[in-house]
């Protein structure tokens, strides 16, 4: 008895007791904002991202990155043979293999990000629907991706200007200024594409069919010189047509400077572009796990 009873009166062991942290994500307010720093906290993310799609974009693949010179090598054969030779397109007094490809390399970074950035929210369902990080970090992945392909269908480039005896000149300084514009182009177009096709799958339907027409509407294998002066601030509007001409400027040194009102309408349309699809995408993404 007096063993049960010291028993009771023995003070209880204490215990601790570990509080875990809750974090609640609830979406934005008002109008919707970029939020730099949570994009810097999630910047490894991004490479993860980006070094994912590289590796499948070419796994299981003959020929691998061999397609990124490929293609446009084959499109540069096919339109220099039927433009250059049997509709005498002209050139601007550049060999015309050398002018189409210059236009190429850089429209298949812009048209191949636009494909396959469009689906990308809608490829990766599961982990949206599953796990919190900034969608934007989506679209923007497989756009940065394309970098590595341009990179090596650069050097082809490099290559044809060697051959034809193009010589580079002080010019060239400014055409990572033109790929940044087109970087910039890329990433708008595609945050409006991904956002909208989450809605409506109709988006991928149509986007081949748009891809095929912006590439005749857009100076790629022929001079944009063609195009009538007092037109040309309209025909600008295009936001690669600036950009094309302007990267084909400074790296082939007789190619005439692009027209300084059709560059300024080109830029002024990249960046209301990237502004609009950056507002739009933000604010899909509020309820984007719900619908998609």
């Amino acid at each position: 008895m007096l063993k049960f009873l010291d028993s009771v009166n023995m003070p209880a062991q204490e215990t601790t007791i570990t509080r875990v942290p809750v974090f609640k994500i609830r979406p934005s307010r008002g109008l919707p904002r970029l939020n730099l720093r949570e994009l810097w906290e999630y910047r490894e993310l991004l490479y993860i991202l980006m070094w994912r799609d590289i590796k499948v974009r070419y796994k299981q693949t003959a020929l691998g990155v061999a397609w990124t010179v490929l293609q446009p090598f084959v499109a540069m054969v096919v339109f220099t043979i039927f433009l250059g030779k049997l509709a005498k397109v002209p050139s601007d007094g550049i060999p015309y293999p050398v002018f189409a490809y210059t236009g190429l390399v850089l429209w298949q970074f812009f048209a191949k990000a636009l494909t396959e950035a469009s689906t990308s929210l809608v490829v990766n369902e599961r982990v949206i629907t599953k796990v919190y990080f900034p969608r934007l970090l989506v679209p923007s992945g497989v756009v940065l991706a394309g970098l590595l392909d341009f990179a090596i269908a650069f050097l082809l480039l490099a290559g044809l200007m060697a051959v034809y005896g193009i010589s580079v000149s002080p010019k060239i300084l400014l055409a990572p200024c033109f790929l940044l514009l087109t970087l910039v182009a890329s990433l708008g177009v595609s945050f409006w594409l991904s956002a909208l096709d989450v809605k409506f799958r109709d988006v991928r339907y149509t986007l081949a069919f748009l891809t095929q027409i912006w590439l005749f509407a857009t100076p790629v294998v022929y001079p944009g010189s063609l195009v009538p002066e007092q037109f040309r601030v309209w025909y600008g509007l295009n936001p690669m047509v600036g950009v094309i001409e302007g990267f084909r400027w400074s790296l082939l040194g007789k190619s005439p400077a692009p027209d300084a009102g059709m560059l300024a309408s080109s830029i002024v349309v990249i960046a209301l572009i990237f502004l609009g699809g950056l507002t739009y995408f933000r604010s899909m993404e509020r309820t984007l796990a719900d619908v998609i």
